[in-house]
Formats: structure tokens, C-alpha cells, sequence
């Protein structure tokens, strides 16, 4: 009997989510808020509690994190993350500046104390990168001069998270201050000791990894990311930044063979994973947080702006470019909820899950509107403030002053918004 529920259970609810995306994908906007509305809905506290299935959602949402590290780690080569940290840290060390910081004074201002403000600077801090791809493919901006700056913030706001998660999994733990210190320097010895081999040895991995058959890849690949987000995990180090090593030592047709297999799973334990955060977030407890969500949404959407928009000048691109970056950058997603996810199952400060749930609903519906209309909107805006001096009709090129001086006609104004 207990079977025949369970089977029931997570039936309906694998189906649910395939009927959420396709929803999602006429209104072409990311499925991310629809999942979590769901898991909202079937949680405790919501329309339809579920019980049998709870334990194999948990599991299935564990997956899905480490799933999407790893397609993560598949996007880059370890000689791209060595390249952006050299020449792009000042971007990334404005992206912190400009969004963590708002985060963490937010958690302060309630009086949540500093582990919940480490956790909540993170919510703010990352981007999700899978809404802002899916935004910039869908707009035809790929190929625009703005998108490897873009890029750029993405990849070390990913790297970022290789050296943070372990921090905040220390932090919730407990443990102290010379263990915390310990399990970092493990981080971060295992981070640098995984790109110097993928650099040199990269190849020689992919070619021990590669097959032919496309059955064997799938079961070598997902056990050796499972395997070493397990030892990754009892290390204290994360499972998550387990799984982003594993992709990034990974390259070439190995890597794409990879993330043509392991997409479709990908999405499955993704999907499981935002309904699994939904159905631990009470329903009840999101109006009281609604206001401060709002609030730090609409000031971190601004700081984000203001991030890409002060890179993408550093890297000489035009006005309406610098916009268009910062109006992409705005949405969160995925990376927001994995860090609150760590806290609410460490029980630090209930309203922690509540508020990052009502925040990723607000920014990552937000966001692709952003994306779309940050730049005409500001080219009208200063268009408005910086107008163009009149045409002067039937004037010849130079004129005569009243002393019989020959002056000439001053050249009209370029377009105040610059060139894209």
C-alpha cells in the first residue's frame, strides 16, 4: 500500500512539473517561480501535504544540486576560470561589493545575527546563470559585445561559490574557529589542486572518461560525480562544489557527449530540488516577509545593474551595451536557493527560507523584464533629460557674425545613449 502511494505521489508529481514547464515555456519565462509555487502548494501547510514520497523528493533534490554543479563546471575549462580570474577580479570583486554587502546588513537589520547575514549575502550576491543563458538566447544576444562580460561575472560568481559554500557549511555546523579554518584550506587546496590537473591533464581525463557508447559515459560520469560529491561532502567541503570540479576537469567532446546525456536528468532533479525547497517553506510564513523581500529585491536588482553596467564600461563597451548587461545580471535563481536551502536544513532562523523563497519568486520573474527593457528604458530616460539642439533650416555652412567674422554652424549632438 505504501508503495502504491508513494508511486501515486511522486507520479503526480513528476507529471505536474511537465505540465508547470510547459506553461512556463508558452509564456516564456523561467519555470522556477511555477516549482516553487508548487512545492509551496504540497508542502506543510499547503493545499495538499505530501507524506509518502517526502524522503525519495529529499534525495531526488540532493541530486539535482549536485546535477546542476556539474553541468555548471561542463560550461567552462579550467584554463577559462584561470583566464577570467586574471583579467575580470575587478568585476567580480564589485559584483560582492554592490550585492552581498545588502544582503548581509539586511540579515543584520533584523536581527538574524552573522550566520544568517553570511547566508543571506550569498542569496543576494549569485546570479543564476541558467535564466540569464536561457534570457540572452531567447533575445539574440549571444553574440553581442556586452555577453562575455557578461559571462565573465558568471564564471567567477561561480568560481566564488567554490571557496563560499564550504565557508557557510562550516559556518552552519558550528564547528569552530580553527576547524572552520581547516575545512576552508581543505577547499581551497582541493579547488586549486583540481584546476592545475584539469590545465595539464585535462585531455588525458576526458580521454579516460570518454566511450563511444553513450550508456557507458552516462554510468561513468554520474558515478564519478556522485562518488566525489560524497567524499567532498564527508571532507565537509560540499557536495556542490564536488560535482562543479568534476565538470570543469571534463572537456571537449567528453564534456558536450556529457551534457547532451545528462540534460534531461538535470532538469528532472532540478525541478525536484525547487519543489523540495517549497515543500519545507510554509506557506503562512511568506506574508510577513513579503515587504523586506520586496524591498531587498528592488535594491539589489538596482546594485546588479549597476554592476554590469560599470564592467561592461571597463571593457569599452558602448552606453546601450553597459545597460543591456546590467538589466541581465538582475535575475536569481537556482545557486540562491541551494545557499538557503543549507540554511533552513540547519534550522539557523525560520524566516530565512520564507524571505530567499519570496526574493528568487520576485527577481527571477523580474529579471528576463529587465533584461528586455533596462536599456530602451534608460535611452528614453536620458533621452528626455540630454535632448539634441534643433535642426536650423536653410543655414548655410558658415555664417556671417555681426563684425563680418566667418564663424561655422556647431554639429549637432550625437545620440546621448551612445553607441551599442
Amino acid at each position: 500500500m505504501h508503495s502504491a502511494v508513494f508511486l501515486i505521489e511522486f507520479g503526480a508529481i513528476i507529471l505536474g512539473l511537465g505540465l508547470l514547464g510547459r506553461v512556463a515555456g508558452r509564456l516564456k519565462f523561467s519555470p522556477i517561480p511555477l516549482y516553487l509555487l508548487a512545492g509551496l502548494a504540497f508542502g506543510n501547510g499547503g493545499l495538499l501535504p505530501l507524506g509518502a514520497s517526502e524522503e525519495f523528493v529529499a534525495i531526488g533534490a540532493e541530486i539535482g544540486v549536485i546535477l546542476l554543479l556539474l553541468m555548471l563546471g561542463l560550461e567552462y575549462t579550467a584554463s577559462d576560470l584561470v583566464s577570467n580570474l586574471k583579467t575580470q577580479y575587478p568585476a567580480g570583486l564589485v559584483d560582492f561589493g554592490l550585492n552581498a554587502v545588502p544582503g548581509a546588513v539586511a540579515a543584520l537589520l533584523m536581527g538574524w545575527g552573522p550566520v544568517a547575514a553570511v547566508v543571506l549575502a550569498g542569496v543576494t550576491w549569485i546570479s543564476s546563470s541558467g535564466v540569464i543563458a536561457k534570457v540572452m538566447g531567447d533575445l539574440g544576444r549571444l553574440g553581442n559585445r556586452e555577453t562575455p562580460v557578461i559571462l565573465s561575472i558568471l564564471v567567477l560568481e561561480d568560481l566564488a561559490m567554490a571557496v563560499y559554500l564550504p565557508i557557510v557549511t562550516a559556518l552552519l555546523a558550528g564547528v569552530s574557529f580553527a576547524a572552520g579554518s581547516l575545512t576552508l584550506a581543505i577547499a581551497l587546496g582541493v579547488a586549486g589542486a583540481v584546476l592545475f590537473v584539469a590545465v595539464l591533464y585535462g585531455r588525458v581525463i576526458s580521454r579516460f572518461v570518454s566511450s563511444d557508447d553513450p550508456e557507458k559515459l552516462l554510468l561513468v560520469v554520474l558515478g564519478l560525480t556522485l562518488l566525489v560529491a560524497g567524499v567532498a561532502q564527508q571532507l565537509q567541503v560540499s557536495a556542490a562544489v564536488g560535482a562543479f570540479l568534476v565538470g570543469i576537469a571534463l572537456s571537449g567532446e567528453v564534456a558536450e557527449g556529457t551534457h547532451t546525456l545528462l540534460s534531461p536528468l538535470r532538469d528532472l532533479f532540478a525541478a525536484v530540488f525547487f519543489v523540495f525547497f517549497g515543500l519545507h517553506t510554509d506557506p503562512a510564513s511568506i506574508p510577513p516577509v513579503i515587504l523586506p523581500a520586496l524591498a531587498l529585491a528592488l535594491v539589489t536588482a538596482g546594485t546588479k545593474v549597476a554592476t554590469g553596467y560599470w564592467a561592461a564600461r571597463r571593457a569599452g563597451v558602448g552606453v546601450k551595451g553597459r545597460w543591456r548587461a546590467g538589466g541581465t545580471l538582475v535575475a536569481r535563481g537556482e545557486f540562491s536557493i541551494v545557499i538557503a536551502g543549507l540554511a533552513v536544513t540547519a534550522g539557523i532562523e525560520p524566516a530565512l527560507g520564507p524571505l530567499a523563497t519570496a526574493y528568487v519568486l520576485i527577481l527571477v520573474i523580474v529579471g528576463p523584464l529587465t533584461a528586455r527593457y533596462t536599456e530602451p528604458l534608460a535611452v528614453y530616460l536620458t533621452g528626455r533629460r540630454v535632448r539634441p539642439r534643433p535642426l536650423l533650416a536653410a543655414v548655410p555652412s558658415a555664417a556671417k557674425s555681426p563684425e563680418g567674422v566667418s564663424e561655422s554652424v556647431p554639429e549637432q549632438n550625437q545620440d546621448p545613449a551612445g553607441r551599442a
